[in-house]
């Protein structure tokens, strides 16, 4: 039996820690559905207000994006460009 090289090892902590940074995804997911709501229920009372309620409801959601975007773009190096693997 052979032990674990170090490329194996880096490569699999690779992968973990791309799951681990999908995790990002969690939080925009439940902040856009919060956001949603609530413009939703803001345009029920105020139906006059509409499109600045829209324009601010859009605005957040994607300030919110990034952190999911970001998390996406970190698990994709780790998986695909992973630059641990050339220090070897």
């Amino acid at each position: 039996m052979e032990g674990i090289t170090g490329k194996a090892l880096i490569l699999a902590c690779s992968a973990v820690g791309a799951g681990l940074a999908m995790i990002a995804g969690i939080g925009p997911g439940i902040g856009q559905g919060f956001a949603a709501g609530k413009g939703a229920e803001a345009v029920g009372k105020q139906p006059e207000a509409q499109g600045d309620i829209i324009k601010t409801m859009l605005l957040g959601a994607a300030v919110a994006e990034t952190t999911g975007i970001y998390g996406l773009v970190v698990a994709l190096i780790l998986l695909f460009a992973n630059p641990l693997v050339g220090m070897l």
